[in-house]
């Protein structure tokens, strides 16, 4: 994101700031660092305002007490359990009348790297149950953790993806002594590190979105030359794909589109920055949606397909990008990568309010990835994906719901959700959905983390 300074949420890191979990990282200088933006005119065809038209929501606070709680999933117990993963290091039981178990479900503080007080986007950053978790119980983890041994010591921290299973005795609470560590790659800085986790529901295998690894512009320490996101000889910047029914300590399905001389075979999809948030449609053809954090002009939200090319850092959005001036965006940018490939155009786009203050379609700072709803108590709204921006601003919590409709031109249309208040007491982190397919919205009232005010809100019709 555009220029700012100092904050916390993993969101962040996105167009602004160094690249925290909702960060925005625009311009990203270690340690906290955010750059300014300005610039740019964005053509969105059907990405207007329309208010009106727009079925209103209310939030009932459904769990309360976090910090920064970065994903709440359905534990697949067959209860309608859900768990809460805060970013600080626990995981925590939450049922459907929204009361909390006491004890944490699993505590990995002590795993995870030192955060800082303030802004940090590292933690834990990704949860999933196995799908058929009464029969396994295993879970699955993505955090940070410190910095191995055999890594270069000027980097920061190591991301780690680790599977867990219950006590045969108690199924609700995780041995902490069973972790089976799947992957681990190195990160040269704080931010950038996305972190999200899902299983896919057609295959069965576990997909990771990772980050571009931090500071700015796809450039900097632990960068390659042609940049990370764009380098398949590393797991940045990527959408990765995993069997871990197989193999030790997985298997790579036969059927993943990078498996040649310097690929990595784990890499499904290429090219983004820091995707904050992504989910899988539960109906129509299941279809897996990511939203980018964007650098300093726009934010967008992008259609996953095996072996694409999401543009980062050749593009930013749907407009060129140059990682020399990246304020202001190129009239003419090559449209394929260097192996030919066409780059892929987001679905969604709008501008970042920084770089683009008082125009309709700049809606905030930092795009945070939502769920297509297809649950039944929010009429008018079936079918449509509902996400969020982060914040519009960076010291105030002013997050914003935003809703996108698939047009007949195969388009979207993006709209706040009404909701009474344009926006939120907090910055939206997150979302959830539960077995039902109704959506919760994870909010903090803080950008930092030493407040114990992460919420959970759960959407209903508005009066």
């Amino acid at each position: 994101m555009g220029g700012i300074f100092v904050i916390t949420s993993p969101h962040m890191q996105t167009n602004h700031m160094p690249a925290a979990p909702h960060f925005t990282p625009s311009a990203w200088l270690p340690p906290f660092f955010l750059g300014l933006l300005l610039h740019a005119l964005l053509s969105l065809p059907t990405d207007t305002l329309c208010d009106e038209s727009n079925p209103s929501v209310s939030l009932k606070l459904h769990a309360s007490g976090f910090t920064s709680p970065v994903a709440f999933a359905p534990l697949n117990d067959g209860k309608g359990t859900m768990v809460v993963a805060d970013q600080v290091g626990t995981l925590s039981l939450v049922n459907s009348a929204g009361i909390q178990r006491g004890q944490p479900f699993l505590s990995i503080t002590d795993r995870i790297t030192k955060l800082n007080a303030g802004f940090d986007e590292r933690g834990i950053l990704g949860f999933a149950s196995h799908p058929d978790f009464l029969r396994t119980g295993k879970i699955y983890v993505y955090y940070s953790a410190p910095l191995g041994a055999l890594a270069d010591q000027e980097w920061d921290h190591t991301s780690r993806i680790s599977e867990f299973s219950v006590y045969e005795n108690d199924p609700e609470l995780v041995d902490p002594r069973s972790e089976r560590i799947l992957l681990t790659f190195d990160q040269p800085y704080f931010n950038h590190n996305a972190g999200a986790l899902a299983f896919g529901p057609q295959d069965g295998f576990l997909y990771i979105a990772t980050g571009d690894g931090g500071n700015a512009n796809g450039r900097g320490l632990g960068h390659s030359d042609i940049g990370n996101s764009q380098d398949l000889n590393n797991l940045l910047g990527k959408i990765l794909r995993i069997d871990v029914h197989q193999g030790q300590p997985y298997a790579i399905p036969t059927d993943n589109p990078f498996q040649g001389a310097d690929q990595r075979g784990e890499i499904y999809a290429i090219g983004l920055r820091n995707p904050w948030r992504m989910s899988f449609d539960r109906g129509g053809s299941h279809e897996l949606f990511v939203a980018d954090i964007g650098q300093n002009l726009f934010e967008e939200v992008n259609l996953i397909t095996k072996g694409g090319n999401y543009g980062w850092n050749i593009r930013e959005g749907r407009h060129c990008f140059d990682p020399d001036s990246p304020r202001s965006a190129p009239e003419a940018c090559s449209q394929t990568d260097v192996r030919g490939q066409a780059l892929v155009d987001p679905i969604i786009e709008y501008k970042n309010l920084n770089a683009f203050r008082g125009e309709p379609d700049a809606y905030g700072i930092s795009v945070t990835g939502g769920y297509v709803y297809r649950g039944s108590k929010l009429k008018g709204l079936e079918g449509t994906y509902i996400f969020a921006d982060w914040s519009q601003n960076w010291a105030l919590p002013q997050g914003v719901l935003l809703a996108a409709s698939l047009q007949s031109d195969g388009t979207w249309n993006v709209r706040r959700l009404s909701h009474g208040d344009p926006v939120l007491g907090g910055y939206i982190v997150a979302f959830g959905e539960d077995e039902k397919g109704e959506l919760y919205v994870l909010t903090n009232a803080s950008n930092q983390l030493i407040n114990r005010s992460g919420n959970v809100f759960k959407l209903l019709p508005g009066s």
